[in-house]
């Protein structure tokens, strides 16, 4: 097998070579700068290539050589608190050896090796040890790194493990003769196993209420959030990185503009973390690829980011996964297939633009992982549909995938009511799984409660087409009462100020019993009506006022105690 070769044409970042005899994805090196690409076509003697740096100024009959290796990344302590570029070379570090600009030709190792970590064992000499099992473990901020056995050694004994303090690369295990150190290589593109995949009916709780009872996200599940500029996407993935349920963040900025990546590598790292008490990005790995980055490198990101969350999973841990965005992802698809030359699909996105699609977000799951410990990888991927418009191939066929879909909508912003989540549009699909969660863990009439809710929006938007032909004051009395309980549910349950420090995060009991107020109103409102009293008397009690500002208040929940006492005494005095 030949390793060295030539180039024999350049297009942008698709370089076709002569003379190696490379597998599919493997890594080689372009040029006389070494840059690196990966294999993605082979034809005859040909292999086309596609380079993650800038290709201007290399020619023909310049040097590519074949690594034998496919483009993986590095496992171990050290991820967290990390940011990477989209082939996992640590941004910090390369700041300092050549500034804000990265020179081309450049690598950086992934993990530190020259850093040494505290490694306790957890297993003895004598141990039968199988693929993915726990070794020991490394303390690594507020989280546990857990040091298992490579997928390559199936099964064997354990004929030395040693605690202490060592680098990534030194030996802290003999197993079956086989050296074992903290550091372990994959490749990206090959998804790591697992021991059994499960259903995935535990909701991942993220503190929105919106989210949390209207539109709820399985663990392990996936989601998308589409949305125009400006629609608050990357302010609502900062919300579910801080206050979701999960133990990693892992947050891939893909094709972002510098901008926008810069707002997320400047607040992140200040962000207060509620669980630990600590900094948020103690637990987070951050991947930036922005949109003046080479644009192979936009698809070579998502998977690296894919293979960190499956290495944590594998750990045991919940983690969420932000994908900011993969339509610019997708163009980077297109804009590669056609330098290939291939035959476009739909708006000239590749035909193959759905599998793709598919291979990422079917890597989200919620499993056992082969060291016995439950873990799952929640996936919740941004797209950016030019000017808005939900119809075209990207955000289509990522709703054909994915089974939760948040709608950003631009008229929502535009009324100040955030998150702008339209409850008209949006679904989930993971309602009925997690319907049983919610009673056990709830309380027993929460799905009906939501139901209802869903029911009480429907109503309000089909009779705000009747408001706008003949007005509000020729609605029967029982229609006014729906619309006055309908912006009860917008206005004081829907809207959610994401900097507020007490309205920020609302525990998902305390939604429970927001709604069950809201529901409450309701059924008072329908007696009085019953009782003769006028609508006017019962739109206007002081009550609303005080549950609006409630959820404001540091002792929010006796204020909510208290609406719930007011209500029943001025409905009383209404005679109800």
């Amino acid at each position: 097998m030949s390793t060295e070769g030539v180039i024999y044409r350049v297009a942008g970042p698709v370089v076709t070579a002569t003379g190696i005899s490379p597998k599919m994805y493997d890594v080689v090196h372009v040029g006389n700068e070494q840059l690196m690409g990966e294999v993605i076509k082979i034809v005859g003697d040909y292999s086309i290539i596609q380079v993650y740096e800038d290709t201007s100024g290399i020619k023909p009959g310049e040097p590519v050589t074949n690594t034998g290796k496919p483009l993986s990344v590095e496992l171990g302590p050290g991820l967290l608190t990390s940011v990477y570029d989209g082939i996992q070379r640590p941004l910090p570090v390369l700041r300092e050896k050549m500034g804000d600009f990265i020179y081309r030709g450049v690598s950086a190792p992934g993990l530190d090796h020259a850093k040494k970590w505290d490694f306790t064992p957890v297993v003895k000499v004598g141990d039968t040890v199988t693929a993915g099992q726990v070794l020991g473990t490394v303390q690594e901020g507020p989280m546990v790194h857990k040091i298992m056995v490579p997928v390559s050694i199936e099964k064997g004994k354990v004929e030395s493990i040693l605690p202490g303090s060592f680098t990534v690369d030194e030996t802290i295990a003999l197993i079956d003769g086989k050296e074992v150190s903290m550091i372990q290589y994959w490749p990206v593109r090959v998804p790591r196993p697992v021991a059994e995949k499960y259903q995935p009916d535990v909701p991942l709780i993220t503190g929105l209420r919106v989210l949390d009872t209207m539109f709820p996200l399985a663990k392990g599940g996936a989601a998308a959030i589409p949305g125009a500029f400006g629609t608050g996407k990357t302010v609502t993935q900062q919300s579910l990185a801080k206050f979701s349920d999960a133990d990693i963040v892992v947050y891939i900025g893909c094709g972002e503009r510098g901008n926008e990546m810069t707002e997320v590598l400047t607040e992140f790292p200040e962000l207060d973390d509620p669980r630990t008490g600590e900094k948020l990005m103690k637990r987070t790995v951050l991947i930036a690829n922005t949109s003046n980055m080479p644009v192979a490198a936009r698809e070579a990101s998502v998977y690296t980011g894919m293979t960190i969350a499956e290495y944590f999973r594998d750990m045991g841990y919940n983690v969420a996964l932000m994908a900011d965005s993969t339509s610019r992802w997708a163009e980077a698809m297109r804009e590669i297939s056609s330098r290939l030359e291939e035959m476009p699909g739909e708006e000239g996105y590749p035909a193959y633009l759905a599998g793709r699609l598919s291979e990422f977000y079917e890597r989200a799951c919620r499993a056992k992982a082969l060291c016995g410990d439950d873990g799952s990888i929640s996936v919740i991927g941004a797209v950016s549909p030019p000017g808005g418009d939900l119809s075209e191939p990207v955000t289509q066929n990522t709703l054909r995938i994915v089974r939760v879909f948040w709608a950003l909508d631009t008229k929502l912003r535009e009324r100040r009511h955030f998150p702008t989540i339209n409850w008209l549009t949006s679904y989930t699909m993971y309602d009925k799984q997690l319907l049983q969660w919610y009673k056990d863990n709830v309380a027993e009439d929460f799905p009906a409660l939501r139901a209802w809710a869903m029911g009480i929006l429907q109503k309000e938007s089909e009779l705000q087409e009747v408001v706008q032909m003949v007005g509000s004051d020729s609605l029967p009395d029982e229609q006014k009462v729906t619309l006055e309980v309908a912006k009860m549910i917008r206005e004081i349950f829907l809207q959610q100020n994401a900097y507020d420090e007490v309205d920020m995060y609302c525990p998902i009991q305390r939604q429970y019993v927001m709604m069950s107020l809201i529901r409450k109103y309701s059924d008072l409102a329908d007696k009085a009506l019953a009782a003769g009293v006028q609508v006017d008397k019962i739109a206007t009690l002081p009550v609303k006022t005080r549950f609006n500002q409630a959820k404001y208040e540091k002792t929010i929940d006796e204020e909510l105690k208290a609406v719930s006492e007011d209500m029943d005494k001025q409905f009383a005095e209404l005679g109800v």
